[in-house]
């Protein structure tokens, strides 16, 4: 079943708001499609919603408003014919530490979208969406980081991927109960424009570092940048996820969406200062629950979606730095405070 059968259909969208959801909700309206999206906008200020993500909150088809929040769901839910389920504390640093706002949106959210999905006589399949971080660092006895297969063991070293993991398990139990088919898809290193970082987080390394090197701060290379990512852009993300909701063979499947090479962190900095070669680089501890990582296994991703992604890390590290010379207001206040001090 190809992409162009969501045209015309109805499709909710938990955390549109963000890079992955507002993507995804830009390619269902080019589709054809009549896309609900429903999010907190709590993560960032409101110029990054409204000016880098596009976020127009004045029709009727955008929510403001907590998953977790008991009858929202329900409501939104009533004619929908899909459901992608992306909403999530997806911070792995302020999981850590807050794992009490990470079970609230993480797992109670999750519950109440499962919940109104199980219980809708329309919903015709929901996509879950998880992360490589239930992986860890693979199985134990691995040399180091390398492939990671969707059939491995899950193993995450994080508060983050531990509430990946219960919500994959609660997906397939609660669904399948109700006979409504699902897919989950496991994010592997999502990256692209128009990313933000958040302060105090770790994540999004492609925009921390053209950040930085932009207003000559120096990159930190956590453990010597020597962990293992599959760096997979968002428009391929956008385009992986929108296949598991409607590919046959997607159903009741769980597939990795990255794109089967990995690379270093130290090798993104080294991509970065061929825009900016005069940023240093500079060795800094490993945080708390960051994995070394690995790269994903894409054989099941073909098999089942027909299709793998189509930007390489050089090409999408390229398209970030450009569009951050064109956008360099996109650059939060306080990291051009940390320069100014």
């Amino acid at each position: 079943m190809s992409l162009e059968s969501l045209s015309g259909k109805t499709v909710l969208v938990t955390g549109a708001g963000g890079l992955v959801g507002s993507r995804i909700t830009a390619k269902l309206r080019d589709l054809g499609a009549r896309p609900i999206s429903v999010c907190k906008l709590d993560a960032y200020p409101p110029t990054v919603y409204s000016q880098q993500f596009g976020i127009d909150t004045g029709g009727p088809d955008f929510v403001v408003g907590d998953i977790s929040e008991p009858g929202l769901m329900e409501g939104l839910l009533a004619g929908c014919d899909y459901v992608v389920h992306a909403a999530a504390l997806a911070d792995v640093a302020a999981c850590t530490r807050r794992p009490i706002d990470a079970i609230g949106n993480n797992i109670v959210g999750t519950e109440r979208v499962l919940e109104a999905a199980a219980a809708s006589s329309s919903v015709r399949r929901l996509v879950f969406v998880s992360s490589a971080s239930v992986y860890g660092n693979g199985t134990s006895g691995d040399a180091g980081p390398g492939l990671f297969t969707e059939g491995a063991a899950v193993r995450p070293l994080s508060v983050y991927g531990n509430t990946k993991v219960w919500g994959e398990y609660q997906t397939a139990a609660v669904l399948g109960a109700a006979g409504t088919s699902y897919a989950v898809v496991r994010y592997f290193s999502v990256y692209g424009e128009p990313q933000v970082v958040k302060q105090d987080s770790h994540s999004w390394v492609v925009a921390w570092f053209a950040m930085r090197a932009a207003l000559g701060l120096p990159l930190h290379l956590n453990g010597g940048g020597h962990q293992v990512r599959d760096f997979v852009h968002v428009d391929d993300v956008a385009a992986g996820t929108l296949r598991a909701l409607v590919a046959p063979q997607a159903h009741n499947q769980t597939v990795n969406i990255g794109t089967g090479t990995g690379t270093l962190i130290r090798q993104i900095a080294e991509l970065i200062r061929i825009r900016y070669p005069e940023a240093a680089l500079v060795d800094t501890p490993m945080p708390v629950g960051d994995p070394e990582g690995g790269y994903a296994d894409i054989s099941r991703m073909e098999q089942v979606l027909g299709w793998r992604p189509g930007i390489s890390v050089v090409e999408g590290v390229r398209r970030y730095t450009s569009w951050l010379d064109r956008t360099p207001e996109a650059i939060p206040a306080w990291m051009r405070d940390e320069r100014a001090a």
